[in-house]
């Protein structure tokens, strides 16, 4: 259908041009048929840019390959250069677009037909050049959706094969990526202000650090501003998550190149050259990360081909349909206006040529809209997959130099504004002092904060198997980084603990159902030794013994580790962020980093491995740092555990989907790359949004000394941060208040809570032991046998009582009064041997009477004792016996209840 029109690109004899000055205008036609003229320089709707080799040993080797469509005229133009070793042959050629894994327009055509003559036949003695315009109708371009023109990072493909008549075989294939303009990758805008924030977060950072002469104190201020560790790690996640070796959508790889620079990946075209000669030809297989690489054969690129369906209809065929329809698209042609051009098109470096075109992507890198595995992502960045360890470390080398550079210009700075009297000689006195220690600091954290990033670029550098010598450089690296780091880890815990002992205590782990965000069922963890009093009633639906290693502590004069100055200077670089009893989360965290990079490096090229095993390594990380939320400062917490954790386990179960053996539509893909976007773009926002207030924060810290704080609006915001810094510092249990009930007005009252009797001399003294007030109980022998006694029985027995005391009340001895000690020494002088028996035969009289009483169960009055005949007592007691005896005491009612 299209092929008189390549016929007519090189036969029509004119073309509407307008030129003014140096801008060339093409005259076109509105959709009501009025005439307006457009720039020829103007930027396409669709167009295509880098190309690559999708054969590996095509006979042609071209130097240009570009189309665009243009939409407000309806034209796609194209332009083909290059150059063969063959001496003679006529060729075939078919051209395919590819959007999202599917055919959108495909053309089959003999050059000769079409009248490209540098190709009818091919000759080495002829460059070839062929280029035009092309007019389309709405049925050519139907299959394109219009959300193409616009939709960031569109995924299209320009396919051009070529084969020889002769043999009947392809002899060059090129594929060239086709897009609309649209794209997430902004690295020299959106680079640029991440690592703006960046370098503010170092700066807060290393502010609080150095300010102050106090150790603690300077500690505490330093572990609440953000940590340039999470900053990084953010960053890390979100570019390595493109390491995993699946098939990614074209917004994926756009959007990680603006973070490309935290991982290392900056182009240098200097640095990449001696790169490229260090590795030599050897460049490793792209293929073994799941990409295409440029320069090997790809068969199956946009579906493959069969070359029966290519040579399906003879020469003469093709020439007399295409002769039939050529009345026909002259008439499309006169509809539109538009003639064609027999100029060829301006080139590219000239100043009014179009511009939109590719150039042949390097050797190395995967083919152009491939965007698979590492391989994929870097090639955003022109970066080889064999290079992107020797560009890793080498931007990592310059950043460790950088940082102690500044660290050291920093100092001799100061010095300079003090010897010229531009700052007082107090200021930053520790510093100044200590200036080699904070250099020496600054790079082991630098090495701390790049440990994930090298050490999967080594692992990486290992699976990729390229050249012996960079390999040689990885395994290296990698013995000095995995011992260096972890040995200082190491010896960091041991100098910490070596005063003391470890023992293993046996515990219980609890499983118990809790609801997340209110509703969400969710499956809660507890530890026997961990139980409150509030959870002790709580249900556990498995239980499990386990086991705990507790440190034990004999050094009794040991201070806490935010106070040990001697700790914090030698390893605060590793703890001094984290809490009392979580300082030790350095080595947990370097090992989770470490696991890490092996399932993204060591299982490069296996897809589920990295994706499943590191689901499950970053679920399990996530529950174990929520439940230990080790970071002093509440917005590093919320950052690493809560948005970082949850981004990483969501990230790779989106991720999944990407494998090839899923076989997912690719318009499916690049929605679930979207959501990817919208869940790492909002974590990367909330990092900015922190780093923001971490500069707010350690202003507050660095002026805490000023009693003028400027700006005053913020004096309140002051006060409660440095009392939030106070409160979390010793790291101690929080225990919610509880609201105190109501209380109604207090009033003017008496109240005895409870009474103890205590022994006294009269329990002793014979002359004080009343045998009828002692009330013994004795319960009837039917009421024991039956053992039928009621309450009823009991109240009975409770009111015989022989004594006028008050119920629960017992007689003591009485007070003598000195009529009363008269009375008794007259009858001292009496008769003492009458009194006596007198006494005796009184007592045992009621005695009886009591046991008889009591014994049957009846209510008899027994009269008070009186002392005996001569006593002091006889006389006060006649005339105060005129009550009756009151109730048994409240221990003999009990015993009287116990014996019914």
């Amino acid at each position: 259908m299209l092929l008189p029109l390549l016929a007519l690109i090189s036969t029509a004899t004119a073309a509407n041009v307008a030129v003014s000055g140096t801008t060339k205008y093409v005259e076109a036609a509105t959709p009501d048929g009025q005439a307006v003229w457009l720039k020829d320089t103007r930027k396409p709707a669709l167009y295509t840019q880098n190309f690559g080799d999708c054969l590996g040993s095509s006979l042609i080797n071209v130097t240009r390959f570009d189309a665009a469509y243009y939409k407000d005229n309806m034209t796609v133009l194209f332009h083909l250069e290059g150059h063969t070793n063959v001496a003679n042959e006529s060729l075939m050629m078919y051209i395919g677009v590819f959007a999202y894994g599917e055919a959108r327009f495909d053309l089959t055509f003999n050059p000769c037909s079409a009248q490209i003559y540098s190709l009818c036949p091919m000759n080495r003695s002829v460059p070839i050049e062929a280029n035009g315009i092309i007019p389309v109708s709405d049925s050519d371009v139907a299959g394109i959706p219009p959300i193409a023109l616009n939709i960031p990072d569109f995924e299209g493909q320009a396919i051009l094969r070529i084969f020889a008549n002769s043999t009947q075989s392809e002899v060059g294939c090129y594929s060239a990526v086709v897009t609309n303009g649209a794209t997430f990758s902004h690295p020299a805008a959106v680079g640029t202000v991440l690592g703006i924030f960046t370098i503010v977060a170092i700066a807060a950072s290393f502010a609080t650090a150095i300010y102050g002469s106090h150790v603690p104190t300077t500690r505490t201020h330093y572990a609440h501003s953000l940590s340039v560790l999470v900053v990084f790690s953010v960053f890390h996640h979100i570019f390595f998550t493109g390491s995993l070796s699946v098939n990614w959508p074209s917004v994926l790889p756009a959007f990680w190149s603006n973070f490309a620079w935290s991982g290392g990946m900056i182009y240098s075209e200097s640095m990449q050259n001696s790169v490229n000669q260090l590795i030599g030809s050897n460049r490793g297989n792209t293929s073994i990360v799941g990409a295409a690489g440029s320069g090997s054969a790809a068969e199956d690129l946009g579906g493959g081909y069969e070359i029966s369906q290519i040579y399906k209809r003879s020469f003469s065929t093709l020439f007399r349909h295409d002769f039939n329809s050529l009345g026909h698209h002259l008439q499309h042609l006169r509809s539109v206006k538009l003639e064609n051009r027999l100029a060829k098109r301006a080139l590219a470096n000239t100043t009014e040529g179009y511009d939109w075109y590719g150039t042949p992507v390097k050797p190395g890198l995967p083919l152009p809209g491939n965007f698979s595995g590492f391989a994929g992502t870097l090639a955003q960045e022109n970066i080889p997959a064999s290079n992107a360890f020797m560009t890793g470390f080498l931007w990592f080398l310059i950043l460790l130099v950088v940082v102690a550079a500044a660290v050291v210009a920093f100092k001799w700075m100061l010095e300079a504004l003090i010897k010229y009297k531009q700052l007082n000689e107090n200021r930053l006195t520790f510093f100044r002092e200590h200036w080699l220690g904070y250099t020496a600091v600054a790079a082991l954290r630098t090495t701390v904060i790049g440990f994930f990033m090298i050490v999967y670029l080594c692992l990486f550098q290992f699976t990729y198997k390229g050249s012996a010598g960079v390999t040689a450089i990885a395994a290296l690296v990698f013995i000095v980084f995995f011992f260096g780091v972890f040995g200082l880890a190491g010896y960091a815990c041991y100098y910490r603990l070596h005063s003391g002992s470890y023992a293993i205590k046996q515990d219980r782990m609890h499983f118990k159902s809790k609801k997340v965000l209110g509703f969400l069922p969710w499956v809660g963890l507890e530890l026997e030794s961990q139980r409150s009093e509030k959870t002790q009633a709580r249900s556990f639906f498995v239980s499990m013994p386990w086991w705990g290693v507790h440190y034990v502590n004999e050094d009794a004069q040991q201070i806490s580790v935010q106070h040990d100055e001697d700790y914090i200077k030698k390893f605060g670089w590793l703890a001094a962020r984290f809490r009392r009893t979580r300082w030790w989360f350095f080595a947990l965290w370097l090992t989770y980093e470490f696991v890490r990079a092996c399932f993204y490096g060591g299982a490069a090229g296996h897809p589920m491995t990295q994706v499943f095993g590191l689901m499950a390594v970053e679920f399990i990380a996530l529950i174990i740092i929520v439940k230990l939320r080790p970071f002093e400062g509440a917005r590093l917490n919320a950052l690493m555990v809560y948005l970082l954790g949850f981004s990483k386990v969501a990230t790779l179960a989106l991720a999944a989907a990407f494998d090839i053996r899923f076989n997912l539509a690719r318009i499916n893909t690049t929605v679930i790359g979207v959501v990817i976007i919208v869940i790492q773009g909002l974590l990367a926002s909330a990092t900015l949004l922190a780093i923001v207030f971490g500069a707010i924060s350690s202003y507050m810290s660095v002026t805490r000394d000023r009693e003028a704080f400027r700006p005053r609006q913020w004096e309140p915001y002051r006060q409660r941060y440095f009392a939030h810094l106070e409160k979390s510092a010793p790291d101690a249990p929080t225990v919610k208040p509880t609201t105190p009930m109501p209380e109604a007005p207090k009033e003017p009252y008496f109240r005895v809570a409870s009474v103890r009797r205590e022994p006294k001399i009269e329990d002793s003294d014979p002359d004080c032991i009343d045998p009828a007030s002692s009330r013994t109980s004795v319960a009837p022998a039917a009421a024991i046998g039956s053992r039928t006694g009621s309450r009823r029985n009991s109240l009975h027995s409770a009111h015989m009582s022989s004594s006028n005391l008050p119920f629960g009340a017992r007689s003591h001895r009485t007070s003598w009064s000195t009529r009363d000690f008269s009375g008794w020494q007259e009858a001292q002088h009496g008769s003492r041997s009458s009194n006596m028996m007198s006494g005796s035969r009184m007592h045992s009289k009621v005695s009886e009477g009591s046991l008889r009483d009591q014994t049957n169960h009846e209510q008899v009055r027994t009269p008070a004792r009186s002392p005996g005949p001569g006593t002091p007592l006889e006389v006060r007691k006649q005339r105060n016996d005129k009550g009756k005896e009151k109730e048994a005491p409240l221990d003999e009612r009990a015993s009287e209840e116990a014996s019914v």
